[in-house]
């Protein structure tokens, strides 16, 4: 698979891959988010999914897959320190605002400083069309949150804080996707960034769970919250893995751009799982998100 994924580096079946990957992502993505917003307090579910994949991922990143070079290892403490902090900021995210308010805001802010730092990192450049793509991105993103603030009656007294937060969130986003992409593309063998990335990661949220937040959770929700985890750990595995590989194939700022279209899929699983009302203006400005998204990938 790793000779694979390599062979594909800068050729047309690499970017085709590359938006396979990234829509995929934004599916699995949105599927994520509303775990963590789901049945259990998105701290407890945090924790368990990270746990799992923590745990899941240790065995193949010690004995599976060749061991990073150790002059990155100081790195692999930066990606801990930006992950463990988009983490925190999501969680107090979700605890403030409704799903479907905040996820869009999150996932749709990420891209505009996505875009900018990969011109930085990578050198990577937009053409007019492109930019166009990702001007209507931000356009249906904030036009979305500003509908939410004018309209959104539940728990509108925390929404300005909420919509803060989100926006706060989406520039974590932006810093550990492009330092995600650097990571991978630094590994000779990209899985060996993934195994150890899963590993590392796995156990911040763990920890300050049994420290700040386990007496939130009733001892007999535990075995569902398990469940939740491990399911969760799987979905994690698959979106971010596909992103991050997106990122080793293709543009950074590309596959960061339709990764958002998880906006829409969120949309319709706030309605169809959680039960949350989206009504035609927002399934209209949520449209708006993924059509920016065809646009940059159809200039690109």
């Amino acid at each position: 698979m790793s000779d694979w994924i390599i062979a594909l580096e800068g050729t047309p079946s690499g970017s085709s891959v590359a938006t396979a990957l990234a829509l995929l992502a934004a599916f699995l993505h949105a599927l994520f988010g509303a775990l963590q917003k789901g049945r259990h307090d998105p701290w407890a579910t945090r924790a368990a999914i990270d746990l799992s994949y923590g745990l899941m991922a240790a065995p193949v990143a010690l004995f599976v897959v060749p061991w990073p070079d150790p002059a990155l290892i100081p790195f692999f403490g930066l990606v801990w320190v930006i992950h463990t902090g988009y983490k925190l900021a999501q969680g107090y995210t979700y605890t403030l605002g409704s799903y479907t308010v905040v996820y869009p805001v999150v996932r749709g802010t990420g891209p505009l400083f996505t875009v900018l730092g990969a011109g930085l990192l990578f050198g990577e450049r937009f053409n007019a069309v492109q930019w166009l793509g990702v001007g209507l991105l931000v356009a249906g993103i904030y036009g979305l949150a500003l509908y939410n603030l004018r309209h959104w009656q539940f728990g509108r007294e925390k929404l300005k804080p909420a919509l803060a937060m989100a926006v706060l969130t989406g520039g974590f986003v932006a810093l550990y996707t492009t330092t995600d992409a650097w990571g991978i593309r630094a590994t000779p063998d990209p899985f060996t960034f993934l195994a150890w990335f899963f590993m590392i990661d796995g156990f911040a949220m763990p920890v300050l769970f049994l420290l700040f937040w386990r007496s939130r959770v009733p001892a007999g929700a535990y075995p569902s919250l398990a469940v939740r985890g491990l399911f969760g750990a799987v979905v994690a595995f698959f979106s971010f893995g596909a992103v991050m590989l997106a990122t080793r194939l293709d543009q950074v700022g590309q596959a960061a751009v339709l990764r958002e279209t998880s906006a829409v899929f969120a949309a319709l699983i706030g309605w169809l799982l959680l039960g949350e009302r989206t009504g035609p203006r927002r399934i209209a400005l949520m449209g708006l998100i993924a059509l920016g998204a065809v646009v940059v990938e159809a200039g690109g």
